[in-house]
């Protein structure tokens, strides 16, 4: 293995890395924009020159491979100097709008400005005009051709990330433009990601345009609810305003990169799937639309179920669970129910979404790995549904799925008219919410302290963003409280403590922590 030196820190490192890699592994940041550690090496904005002893001429950092005794330095006079000099050409025909730039904030032309440039453009006055400003390409993206740096990062992207060739480049000198080929436009799964992955304002983001300065965004962990495969993304919320009632709180959201499950990518399903978590939400309980407190309705759900209990009945209890629940909601379902003899099934029957085969899953639910292993299958979901119609059941608890969608309004308004209690457990509203006797508002993803298990077993973690809307409260807290009014109390003070208790209890978990879990997840044994 190669050994060298970078600014004077000494490091080794595997035959054939390049210097820009090298220079990351002991914290040295060199500037660059054409070059993505996700990407073929193009080598075309040239504003990665390092310092190479020996070599006559500055060397670009993100294709030069580094060789046994190499000395380089990422910040001598003469590098600063190449720096200078490249964003002066870069500048010639970029416009001078930064003030009005939906990038500004996080544009890397902006930054290295700042950090290297700093001077008054000797070519002001020859700028060439592009003819295409702020033109939609596609439904999620728009691209400014003026602003563009022809780092071609959307077009690699394109070619070897989604196989779609939407983009090329075309004319020459400093008449060349980023363009679709003629016939296109920019409508694949994964459109958005060219917004990521721009590092000037040339491709912004059509659903995110203009709503919010990126200085006022807070940035959370967490994973996408989508699908089944669980991508790494940050929630990105307005600091300003997180807990009004009447504003969005959610600006977007970004992939987080995971080598292991979505390296930097999202699909466009989920990056655009946030809307629901500040609007059409259940504020608070509501008991045959009568809003009511949080005492009164677990009193209502433990008055029910109590005798049904006593009396060795459990069975005469109905629930329809949810993979859209955290690891630590399923456990406390099964505890509750499952564990008391309720007909407990989370495959409530939807039409699964269309898939590919790089990230998106036709399995819309994020848990599904999880709930097998917390829930099981020994129950059918179908056969719940159809003991509910047959009036089977005295209580039937419905976790977030829409019955009215699935089964129609008469079949739904026959199940609430033949059973006593007729829950629904949900963060937004939804028909079966008209028919059910109960309504228990509960939290989303973004409010959520927990865990989810992806379809390659991964278990990931949950942060939340923001405290919940009105007086929604997690999933397994709610279920905790009708434990303890039923004189059952778990004392689960807090999600970890959940965890905790499903680790020891449920194969597969044993061994797992959330501190063990943190950022890289760990897979089920």
């Amino acid at each position: 293995m190669p050994k060298l030196s970078i600014d004077g820190k000494q490091l080794e490192v595997p035959e054939g890395e390049t210097i820009i890699r090298a220079a990351k592994r002991v914290g040295i940041s060199i500037p660059h924009y054409c070059w993505h550690p996700a990407l073929p090496v193009a080598g075309n904005c040239r504003i990665c020159m390092v310092e190479v002893e020996k070599q006559p001429k500055p060397q670009i950092a993100c294709y030069t491979p580094v060789t046994d005794g190499m000395v380089v330095k990422t910040n001598s006079p003469k590098v600063l100097e190449v720096r200078r000099a490249v964003l002066e050409f870069l500048l010639v025909n970029h416009p001078l709008d930064c003030p009005v730039c939906d990038q500004a904030g996080e544009c890397k032309l902006q930054d290295y400005y700042m950090d290297h440039g700093q001077y008054d453009s000797r070519l002001a006055d020859m700028k060439v005009k592009k003819e295409k400003k702020a033109f939609a390409i596609g439904p999620t993206v728009m691209l400014d051709q003026e602003r563009c740096i022809l780092c071609t990062r959307c077009v690699r992207f394109t070619e070897h990330i989604t196989h779609t060739h939407e983009f090329g480049v075309f004319n020459r000198g400093d008449h060349s433009v980023l363009d679709l080929y003629p016939g296109k436009k920019l409508d694949n799964n994964y459109s958005g990601n060219v917004v990521d992955i721009c590092p000037v304002g040339a491709l912004t983001d059509r659903d995110f345009r203009f709503k919010c300065r990126v200085w006022y965004l807070e940035k959370t962990r967490s994973i996408c609810p989508g699908c089944s495969m669980g991508c790494n993304i940050t929630v990105e919320w307005d600091k300003s305003r997180p807990h009004q009632f009447k504003h969005a709180r959610v600006m977007r959201l970004k992939p987080r990169h995971n080598p292991d499950v979505n390296s930097y990518w999202m699909c466009d399903k989920g990056r655009y799937n946030y809307h629901f978590i500040d609007e059409n939400r259940i504020l608070e309980p509501q008991f045959k639309n009568d809003v009511m407190s949080w005492d009164k309705a677990i009193e209502v759900v433990a008055d029910t179920i109590r005798p049904i209990i006593q009396a060795n009945r459990a069975d005469k209890i109905g629930v329809l669970a949810s993979a859209q629940l955290t690891n630590e909601d399923l456990f406390l379902v099964r505890q509750l129910f499952k564990e008391t003899g309720a007909q407990v099934d989370f495959r409530v029957p939807e039409k699964p979404g269309e898939g590919d085969e790089f990230l998106l899953k036709a399995d819309r639910n994020p848990n599904t790995a999880g709930a097998l292993k917390i829930i099981g299958t020994d129950v059918q979901a179908e056969e719940i549904l159809k003991k509910a119609r047959q009036g089977a059941f005295e209580v039937l608890y419905v976790f977030g799925a829409d019955l009215v969608k699935l089964l129609g309004t008469e079949v739904v308004g026959e199940i609430a008219g033949k059973v006593k209690l007729f829950v629904y457990q949900g963060s937004n509203i939804n028909e079966t919410c008209l028919w059910a006797h109960l309504n228990l508002p509960s939290s989303v993803y973004a409010e959520k302290d927990g865990t989810l298990t992806n379809c390659q077993q991964k278990v990931q973690r949950l942060w939340p963003a923001f405290l919940p809307l009105g007086e929604a409260k997690a999933d397994w807290e709610i279920l905790s409280l009708i434990s303890e009014k039923l004189g059952k109390p778990l004392g689960y003070k807090n999600s970890s403590a959940v965890f905790d208790a499903l680790a020891k209890k449920v194969p597969g978990f044993a061994g797992m922590s959330y501190e063990k879990i943190s950022d890289s997840g760990m897979v089920l044994s």
